[in-house]
């Protein structure tokens, strides 16, 4: 198997309400979704959102980024994970959000070459997880309102918003706590506060139940960190003082933290991500697995990374499919109310046919061979090649689930002739 190409997707998806923290507003998701072809029906796909407030790259960096310097590394590359996995890595300095998209399909291709989840190829088994739901940075009455109502739809697990720069997040603390007695409360500063504002607030909300606090302080400023860790009564979660594995031992090293935040936008990927997991679980720091506002393909893979590595994790926060308009598709997960568990797998095969007056058809199949004898030979073919016979098989993708098949046949009807002839050039059949 050779990867013979990486293909981009923009993607835009419309939040329910806005999602309002101390460092940015943002009323749609914006994400790229790549997808790794290959000489075969396998393919991989991953994601990045726009993370500029945190990774410095925008949509733009981020496609750059893989259309110039990493597809060009990887593509002609014959399928070894560890070794594309090496050249990914070292192909530019930086550009975290791109490379976590390029690893993350690496592991999606692996997975599916091997007729498994990511879950199963990591060695385990599928499981429920039990995610937090973001509250957004509001007025404190806002907040309590938008609390109980999340509360009231089954979202037992919330995380707070603060960093406020009108000095009410005490306030906005305590009117969520009052109107949500019985949820489990996060709150995270996002970096907003000062040492000395970090431990006024926490001795105000230490009565409050409140089971950790996310980056009160500069994620450079370590010894801030440390000073603030040490003196608290609520547990201390290192988030942006944390993105590779260097950042993590000098946080453990350091007893900087309480817990650690993985991010797959902050590490580069699933590859790095597992290396902080292993070296937080040698030392005895619990984890959060965390995730910037991001796209479903994204959202899905880090979930079961979550799966394979679950006694390393006390926190998740993947609530990103929760905030959108729309349930997504045609991911592989399913979600209720705070709960997220992975669907059973059943194959589909995207496929594409070249007719004999030179049209093309796509369509799924879970029985390809069947599907094309029924195209070619039988009343139950497609109403549109009966009348184009013989059909010829040129391009076919393997997916999970019919409804990733069925997600990914509504993207390739809308391309154009030229855009289907380049993705079928793509697996050199």
């Amino acid at each position: 198997m050779t990867i013979t190409g990486i293909t981009l997707k923009v993607e835009k998806i419309p939040l329910r309400t806005p999602f309002i923290t101390a460092l940015r507003r943002v009323d749609d998701v914006e994400n790229i979704r790549i997808c790794i072809h290959t000489d075969t029906a396998n393919i991989g796909f991953g994601a990045a959102p726009a993370t500029k407030a945190i990774t410095g790259e925008d949509l733009t960096t981020i496609s750059r980024t893989i259309k110039k310097i990493i597809a060009p590394s990887l593509v002609g590359e014959t399928f070894d994970l560890p070794n594309l996995l090496t050249i990914l890595h070292t192909c530019c300095k930086g550009n975290s959000s791109a490379k976590a998209a390029v690893d993350m399909a690496l592991f999606d291709l692996a997975a599916l070459a091997d007729n498994s989840t990511l879950v199963e190829f990591l060695g385990a088994t599928p499981k429920p997880l039990q995610t937090a739901v973001t509250i957004s940075l509001n007025t404190p009455q806002e907040m309590a309102e938008d609390a109980q109502s999340a509360f009231g739809r089954g979202f037992d697990m919330l995380k707070v918003k603060v960093g406020g720069k009108d000095k009410l997040d005490i306030k906005r603390i305590i009117a969520v706590r009052k109107s949500v007695p019985k949820a489990r409360l996060l709150i995270d500063a996002n970096q907003a506060w000062s040492v000395e504002q970090s431990l006024e607030i926490i001795k105000a909300i230490t009565p409050l139940n409140i089971e950790l606090i996310e980056q009160p302080v500069l994620g450079s400023d370590i010894q801030g960190l440390k000073t603030i860790t040490q003196q608290s009564t609520i547990a201390i979660l290192a988030d942006e003082a944390v993105f590779t594995l260097d950042d993590a031992k000098k946080v453990v090293k350091e007893k900087a933290a309480d817990l650690i935040n993985i991010k797959l936008m902050k590490c580069g990927g699933i590859s790095k991500a597992i290396e902080i997991v292993e070296y937080c679980q040698k030392h005895d720091v619990k984890c959060m697995m965390g995730s910037m506002l991001e796209g479903p393909t994204s959202i899905a893979l880090t979930a079961q990374l979550v799966m394979a590595y679950s006694e390393a994790f006390s926190h998740i926060d993947l609530d990103s499919p929760l905030l959108y308009k729309k349930n997504p598709t045609g991911t592989g997960l399913k979600f209720f109310n705070n709960t997220i568990t992975l669907e059973e797998e059943e194959f589909y095969t995207l496929y594409i046919l070249k007719c004999a007056d030179k049209t093309l058809y796509t369509g799924i199949a879970k029985e390809m061979d069947k599907r094309v004898d029924e195209h070619n030979n039988s009343p139950k073919g497609a109403k549109y090649t009966k009348a184009r016979r013989p059909v010829t098989l040129i391009y076919e993708e393997k997916h999970r689930s019919k409804s990733a098949a069925l997600k990914r046949e509504l993207e390739i009807k809308k391309l154009t002739r030229s855009q289907k002839e380049k993705l079928v050039s793509l697996q050199k059949r």
